[in-house]
């Protein structure tokens, strides 16, 4: 395989070759999401959903760089960095059945809130992103219903949070004021950020850096105070809830893993161990799913050793209260000294919403553009002799 984040040097976004590895995971992370928003219909099961993204990464993927090599003259890793998850209404992360889970039929009903997540990676650049649908009545509409009331004000919170701190993630800003005003556009909307929700700093196959921006602080959970930096990529998560902002593990088995690189162990099974290295050799440093593995039902099982040792980390299935909604929208988030970009869409569906924004200064923010205004240089006054006589052009 490519280099490993320990072994090859760390190279950012001031790199033209890296930064067109971003956009062009963002791009195929778009066309993903694509596919699933014209899939969001009445009666389609979420297992089938998550497949299909999933399946459209890996194809996509397929036919880019096919000819680019790494240093040592390998070829680029492409492909899914985050396996496609499909949360409807209180659901709030991580859903992604296997054919034997009891949630395995699970299908989506029309008017349903669904929030889909999913990653793709060029060469070990990810570009993660999240959207929020609305289902179609049916496979033959050519439009999803226009959310309203709860679902609307829920959506809108999390697509104006999402544009709103895009504009304070600028070198000399800090996670602290980001925090600040996505809990200060819930309050607007009368939602609630969801606890837990973390946007990381992203490099080289890794998606959870150790700098974050936390959906919400509270007194038992805070971030240490950081500054963002020239040439820093980010994964910005938005999610927000129309219940109390708190989600939990119920009965719903985790199907998404990561391996923990720097944990070691030696495991006693001899299934455990032929699992454990079919993901070294596939999924060494990037989420993976227990579909995604030759054996489904098998890595299940062998799943409880590696997680009792650590060698792998699961991404539960967490929910909100019943009668909640939670709306999503993530992006990846490139930042330079003169601009805040974003490499991938953030398409909000169509609703009504009767909540407008009456506080000054978030109008303002959102009113301002993500490039910083260069100085324009004042210009000379030439001079030309004519006959002998100086004059201004």
């Amino acid at each position: 395989m490519a280099d490993t984040p320990e072994q090859a040097p760390e190279r950012g976004i001031d790199q033209s070759d890296v930064l067109e590895k971003y956009k062009a995971a963002g791009a195929i992370a778009d066309q993903a999401m694509d596919v699933l928003g014209k899939a969001a219909y009445a009666g389609m099961a979420v297992r089938t959903m998550c497949q299909l993204g999933d399946a459209v990464i890996t194809k996509t993927a397929a036919g880019v760089y096919s000819k680019a090599r790494t240093d040592t003259g390998e070829k680029l890793e492409k492909g899914v960095s985050f396996p496609t998850c499909v949360c409807i209404n209180n659901c709030a992360s991580h859903f992604c059945p296997i054919e034997t889970d009891p949630e395995a039929d699970t299908v989506l009903s029309g008017g349903d809130i669904i929030t889909v997540q999913l990653g793709a990676h060029i060469d070990g650049y990810s570009a993660m992103a999240s959207q929020t649908l609305v289902v179609k009545e049916s496979k033959e509409a050519q439009e999803p219903p226009v959310a309203t009331g709860r679902k609307a004000d829920v959506i809108t919170a999390a697509y104006t949070a999402a544009e709103a701190v895009l504009r304070l993630m600028r070198p000399g800003k800090s996670n602290e004021e980001v925090s600040e005003m996505i809990g200060r556009i819930a309050k607007m909307y009368g939602v609630e950020p969801l606890e837990g929700t973390l946007s990381h700093q992203m490099k080289r196959y890794v998606i959870d850096g150790s700098k974050v921006i936390m959906n919400k602080q509270t007194l038992e959970a805070r971030a240490d105070k950081w500054e963002f930096e020239a040439y820093e990529v980010y994964n910005l998560d938005i999610v927000m809830s129309t219940g109390e902002g708190k989600a939990i593990e119920r009965n719903t088995r985790e199907t998404v893993y990561k391996r923990q690189v720097d944990v070691d162990y030696k495991l006693k099974l001899k299934t455990s161990r032929q699992v454990f290295s079919e993901i070294n050799k596939a999924y060494p440093a990037l989420p993976f799913t227990l579909r995604a593995l030759s054996d489904p039902k098998r890595s299940r099982m062998a799943m409880t050793e590696m997680v009792k040792h650590m060698l792998v980390v699961p991404y539960p299935v967490l929910y909100e209260k019943d009668d909640a909604i939670v709306a999503r929208c993530s992006v990846t988030v490139l930042v330079t000294p003169n601009q805040t970009s974003v490499v991938n869409k953030k398409s909000m569906p169509a609703v009504d919403c009767k909540i407008s924004i009456e506080d000054e200064e978030v109008k303002a923010l959102l009113a301002t553009s993500m490039d910083k205004k260069k100085k324009k240089k004042k210009k000379k006054k030439a001079t030309m002799e004519v006959d002998g006589e100086a004059m201004e052009s």
